[in-house]
């Protein structure tokens, strides 16, 4: 699960300490879910054994992270029922469940710090790219999703920004329907054709190397040297095009899958020199919250998922 270190122009977490927020993180994840996998096999024996013997007396641990399986019911056969209704039946689907619940935790890093928290648009719950990107990208990816930069005191939007450990990639995202074809040209304006007829939009180009700009002029700032690279992403659009944009790919339908796998496939630690890029990126970057009313100093030291929660 990618981790999301910026939304928007809400305060991050980890914008108060970008080294440890990171690696806490893939810590408190792996922690969890081994966790969550064995109340889930546990859950799954004492079903079974519900199955094979009846009216049985046993108190095995309930699956406590799903709220429907500790629900009791007057009758044993209806609760039994129930719960193999709701259990996951397979890991695939487990791990689903599990990144789901997380989704919450994600958002909450994303929104606030111990002392600050931002008021947020719910909008973003429902944000299919934003969810799409944090569940299946692993979490050696760190995720700023088209943060606001301060650049001379002046606010400007940046794309989305994805910076893993070999490198920083930035990304324009192109949906059309399925049908259209995406045009690419020279100028400030690309065609989308569909059946014959076409409009124009705005050629991202324009807005991937505004970006580019000020990412690079920011590490270059702070004497980092990290390779950036600018991609134009469609998984429901071809590009037709002479000449491929400079320094610029494009990934469309045929080859998206492509893209996605060797992104996924990524084996390697966090890197120092990665996460000085999103301390940089980040100092950079403006921030709207009010200091939380109920706020006293405590560890913010997560060590369960029930502790994650309260935080």
């Amino acid at each position: 699960m990618a981790q999301l270190v910026k939304l928007y122009d809400y305060i991050s977490r980890y914008e108060s300490n970008p080294f440890h927020y990171p690696t806490q993180f893939i810590r408190l994840k792996q922690e969890n879910w081994q966790q969550f996998h064995q109340s889930w096999l546990d859950e799954k024996e004492t079903v079974h054994q519900n199955d094979e013997v009846e009216n049985t007396n046993t108190n095995k641990r309930r699956f406590s992270d799903f709220a429907f399986f500790s629900k009791k019911t007057a009758d044993d056969h209806v609760e039994r029922e129930t719960r193999k209704k709701h259990l996951p039946k397979t890991k695939e689907q487990l791990i689903q469940v599990f990144l789901n619940q997380l989704l919450p935790f994600q958002y909450k890093w994303a929104t606030s710090t111990i002392s600050h928290q931002s008021y947020t648009d719910q909008k973003h719950v429902y944000d299919e790219t934003l969810t799409y990107f944090l569940q299946r990208f692993p979490d050696i990816y760190l995720l700023l999703y088209y943060p606001l930069f301060s650049v001379k005191k002046a606010p400007m939007d940046g794309e989305i920004i994805l910076i893993s450990p070999i490198g920083i990639e930035i990304i324009h995202i192109i949906k059309e329907v399925s049908q259209a074809t995406i045009i690419v040209n020279e100028g400030h304006s690309w065609k989308v054709e569909l059946k014959g007829q076409t409009q124009s939009i705005i050629s991202p180009l324009i807005a991937l190397k505004r970006t580019e700009q000020i990412v690079s002029s920011i590490l270059k700032v702070h004497d980092v040297d990290f390779p950036i690279h600018k991609t134009v992403l469609s998984e429901t659009n071809d590009f037709l095009y002479h000449t491929e944009p400079y320094e610029t790919n494009l990934v469309g339908k045929r080859n998206y899958e492509e893209w996605f796998t060797k992104k996924r496939s990524l084996q390697s630690p966090l890197k120092n020199v990665q996460l000085k890029s999103m301390e940089a990126l980040l100092h950079h970057c403006h921030s709207t919250s009010v200091r939380r009313p109920e706020w006293t100093e405590h560890d913010d030291s997560f060590m369960t998922m029930e502790s994650f929660k309260e935080t």
